[in-house]
């Protein structure tokens, strides 16, 4: 099996068309290096030497602060085995967890309060796992999102979680907001469309890399997917691993917004299968694309995916010099 990793620092660009659509590319890579450790996607990371994951100070029952994930495409939030055994957490009762390679029993432990908002989250049975393949010393899933707004700021290198009923980050130019809808707790929209073809999207910041089901990828054939001619490996946060081929899906529109030269992992991942999307096409939309943007918020209880596109790039520039505003 040929494991190669990928990068994911491309250049980023947004311009304007005369329609006013916006448009935010992703110009793919020339080359791709040597992969050096293991990617994740989903509950899953994806995994690099210039990898730099955001996470957020979480306090367990006063203790911490530690470092979670947050992974809107996780339906259940998970801890360290390592904290569990030195808050001496009482254990709960077993557990499915779903992952991107299947369905695993798991130890849970009941965690008395979890803090990273304002009142504290009182008890939750979080899943334990191996903070080796979680990548983290815990994941905040969408268990303990139902009331909150993830915001993201590129630009500052920043993610705060805050309740919902606070208003989101100021309106300002290139601002776009996407109403979404919820599933098994994920949030996903429907009014998006891949190289010209329908296509269901899940938000899913846990993976660092957008991640297509086998239903889209035959859609696609023939339609301006470009093939990378590389296949990674995906692992679970439960540490097993499926293999996915790396592909560029040339447009991707979502609402008002457009992604080009966007880099797809396709692989038929568990996933799509516990949300019923196994025979839709489908792709969980990973960091890679959020990170397009200059600003990203997921508001859970009012189900609105916001983002702010870059003001300026070299493609405005261009489209600037030319003075035709065409793409």
């Amino acid at each position: 099996m040929v494991i190669r990793s990928v990068s994911l620092a491309a250049a980023l660009f947004f311009g304007t068309a005369l329609n006013a659509q916006n448009v935010t590319r992703l110009d793919a890579v020339a080359g791709v290096p040597e992969i050096d450790r293991t990617t994740q996607a989903q509950d899953v990371r994806f995994k690099n030497t210039s990898n730099d994951r955001m996470t957020v100070a979480v306090h367990l029952s006063g203790a911490g602060p530690y470092q979670f994930l947050v992974d809107t495409g996780a339906d259940r939030s998970a801890i360290s085995r390592t904290i569990a055994t030195h808050l001496e957490l009482a254990p709960a009762a077993k557990a499915e967890l779903h992952s991107s390679t299947g369905v695993t029993t798991v130890s849970t432990a009941r965690v008395p309060s979890v803090e990273f908002t304002r009142p504290a989250q009182k008890l939750i049975e979080a899943a334990v796992l191996e903070s080796k393949n979680m990548g983290a010393d815990g994941i905040v899933g969408a268990d303990l999102l139902r009331s909150q707004r993830v915001q993201f700021d590129f630009e500052n290198r920043t993610m705060t979680i805050v309740p919902s009923a606070i208003p989101d980050f100021k309106e300002e130019p290139g601002t776009i907001v996407i109403e979404a809808r919820r599933k098994n707790g994920r949030l996903i929209m429907t009014d998006a469309q891949a190289n010209g073809q329908s296509v269901t999207v899940v938000l899913d910041t846990g993976s660092e890399i957008c991640v297509g089901n086998e239903a889209l990828r035959r859609r696609l054939l023939g339609r301006n997917l470009v093939d990378g001619r590389q296949t990674v490996q995906l692992q679970s946060v439960t540490g097993e691993t499926i293999s996915g081929d790396y592909m560029f899906v040339r447009r991707l529109q979502i609402g008002g917004i457009t992604l080009e030269n966007l880099a797809v992992v396709f692989v038929d991942a568990h996933t799509f299968k516990q949300l019923k999307l196994d025979k839709t096409p489908s792709l969980l939309l990973g960091m890679n694309a959020f990170r397009a943007f200059k600003k990203v918020s997921i508001d859970f209880a009012n189900r609105q995916f916001r983002v702010v596109v870059p003001e300026h790039s070299e493609l405005e520039t261009h489209l600037a010099m030319r003075g035709d505003g065409q793409l």
